[in-house]
């Protein structure tokens, strides 16, 4: 059902009035939109009684919390597999996915030694670690695998792989030089304003990174969720996404 539909057949109910009194909601988000949804937070609350609260993870994380009944009103991923997941298996509310944001994938260095030529020529170069997310927890180490298969380094590179569980780990990694470089989200850079040398990796060197939303079951009579997720798709926030260093679909 669509959520403006839910919001008038709960007004027609009786069961809320057109001068609602603020609810809070709980909100699920993938880490590496966490920076971006701050702000989006600060603006919504701005405009609105309601009250979110952030709890962030890995997508495959949050995914397992909600199967064991974490009571998450919203599920902001980083992919469309998971909320689709969550809806085949009633958990979700139907025709309430929807895309929030297109996840860019950089090559980034923060060593000296690197620094200087970075190219995609430098990831078969002479390093010792090179970080991305856990292809099985995050979607951004499923683009961080495909990139490294596509250039035919993937098994090559074996021996020097560290994996964070989310990709703002793997950015930790670089920052912290305890990984000279590594393949992270254009988010991370842009969130953190940090120095190092980065170039985005061609599109076609990986799955685009659609980063989905739904409504969980446990949102679906929340109307700070509702609002929320009405927000999300609205132009306002889709400035602040697109600032975020994502692009819209």
């Amino acid at each position: 059902m669509k959520i403006w539909l839910r919001l008038i057949l709960l007004i027609s109910n009786g069961l809320i009035s057109s001068n609602t009194h603020a609810e809070e909601a709980l909100v699920a988000v993938a880490v590496n939109f966490v920076p971006t949804m701050r702000q989006l937070v600060s603006e919504f609350e701005s405009k609105t009684t309601h009250r979110i609260t952030i709890v962030s993870g890995s997508t495959g994380q949050l995914y397992a919390q909600i199967l064991n009944k974490a009571p998450y009103h919203i599920f902001l991923a980083a992919d469309q597999e998971r909320p689709a997941q969550l809806l085949k298996q009633d958990l979700a509310v139907e025709g309430t996915q929807f895309t929030y944001a297109l996840g860019k994938l950089v090559l980034w260095t923060n060593s000296p030694k690197l620094k200087s030529n970075l190219s995609l020529n430098s990831v078969n170069g002479d390093y010792n670690h090179f970080a991305i997310a856990n292809p099985l927890l995050a979607p951004y180490g499923v683009a961080a695998k495909q990139t490294l298969m596509s250039l035919g380094l993937w098994d090559v590179l074996q021996p020097k792989l560290v994996m964070g569980q989310n990709v703002s780990q793997a950015y930790a990694m670089i920052s912290t030089l305890n990984a000279e470089i590594g393949l992270i989200a254009l988010s991370n850079l842009v969130a953190h304003n940090k120095n190092g040398v980065s170039i985005l990796i061609p599109e076609n060197l990986y799955t685009p990174i659609f980063q989905d939303g739904v409504l969980t079951n446990e949102g679906a009579f929340n109307l700070a969720a509702l609002s929320m997720i009405e927000f999300l798709k609205g132009y306002q926030a889709s400035r602040i996404i697109i600032r975020g260093g994502y692009e819209l679909p």
